[in-house]
């Protein structure tokens, strides 16, 4: 499956279905536009699902789990032991988003495309790249052809769950160091300074935010991504699981399935995938705005705005998780409400 390939196979979204739920949207007896973002919600879902009439009965969580040679620099205040600590509790229901998606109702697959170690109730050797990317500071992170097979674990991901029936996907991710190859990827593909697109992470001093800065600074030096290569970029100076989530996106688009951006991480995910293929912007869903500094600036790049301001920045998918519930309420009311006709009221009209 080759970048050209896929490019044939995604589609824009579909304008036929976008008015038929507009129209929908008129005739259901409340104040017109009165439920805001989430009657543009809808309404983006029935473009994606080429259809005005559809459900999101069965909802997952693709997490992808990598961990990210950059963290040798000292750019971390943990160790990569964490991220298959973590991987593991995803399948115990003892992580913050495992909980979180159970009271919503949706089902997680995390996906280990890069652990520095193998995790029994996680690992599947075929959809393992490596065990851990290289150091940015010093060497490309991955080569074009790692970093390529990283995205079609997350397309290949994404059909496995369309057969299986999933209505709407949502984006997660665990690794550690993964804010510092996330905010090298935004810097470049955004051409902002380093400074303004690079946070404190999971919670660094200020020293260790300079020392965060400086190695970013140093890799991009050193390897020249460029910034109109997304895939070049991912390699140079990215992580496995920005890879695999791009790869959701695009087999969101592929699939007719719309998929949720969660956070940071999750949004320099989804602007490498409408890099590589533009019209895969359709099929993307906000979620909330990160706490991180590039947040708000990853979500203009992407032309979509967030349901939610929460200040946020926990990852695994928890933004993502928590805006289920307001999606399915407003499909609730788009499909079950009385028209005006139905209840026999004079339709609001729009007025000048």
């Amino acid at each position: 499956m080759t970048l050209t390939e896929i490019k044939k196979w995604i589609e824009p979204a579909d304008q036929a279905s976008i008015q038929a739920a507009k129209k929908r949207w008129m005739s259901v007896a409340k104040p017109l536009f009165s439920l805001g973002k989430l009657e543009d919600a809808v309404i983006r879902m029935a473009g994606i699902k080429r259809s005005s009439k559809f459900e999101l009965r069965r909802k997952g969580l693709v997490i992808m789990c990598a961990d990210n040679g950059v963290v040798a620099e000292g750019v971390t205040q943990t160790g990569q032991e964490v991220t298959a600590i973590v991987a593991d509790n995803f399948t115990k229901k003892a992580a913050s988003v495992a909980i979180m998606s159970e009271i919503a109702g949706v089902d997680l697959f995390p996906v280990d495309i890069g652990m520095v170690s193998d995790v029994p109730s996680v690992t599947r050797a075929e959809q393992k790249i490596a065990y851990g990317t290289r150091n940015l500071a010093q060497e490309p992170a991955m080569t074009r052809e790692e970093a390529w097979r990283g995205v079609l674990v997350g397309v290949r991901m994404v059909e496995k769950l369309k057969k299986e029936g999933y209505d709407i996907l949502a984006t997660g991710e665990m690794g550690i160091g993964n804010t510092t190859t996330s905010s090298a990827v935004a810097a470049v593909l955004l051409g902002k300074p380093v400074e303004e697109v690079t946070g404190k992470g999971a919670g660094l001093s200020n020293e260790g935010l300079e020392k965060k800065i400086a190695t970013i600074k140093q890799g991009i030096q050193r390897s020249r991504p460029d910034p109109e290569d997304a895939l070049d970029v991912l390699a140079k100076v990215g992580g496995l699981d920005i890879a695999g989530l791009a790869g959701v996106y695009l087999g969101g688009a592929i699939y007719h399935i719309p998929v949720v951006i969660d956070g940071f991480i999750s949004a320099v995910a989804a602007l490498c995938a409408v890099r590589m293929v533009p019209d895969a912007g359709d099929y993307l869903m906000p979620s909330h705005v990160s706490k991180e500094p590039a947040g708000q600036l990853l979500l203009d790049a992407l032309h979509v705005s967030p349901f939610l301001t929460c200040d946020m920045c926990l990852g695994e998918g928890s933004g993502a998780v928590a805006v289920f519930p307001l999606l399915e309420m407003g499909l609730g009311v788009y499909q079950r409400m009385s028209t005006f006709d139905e209840i026999q009221v004079e339709q609001y009209e729009i007025l000048q």
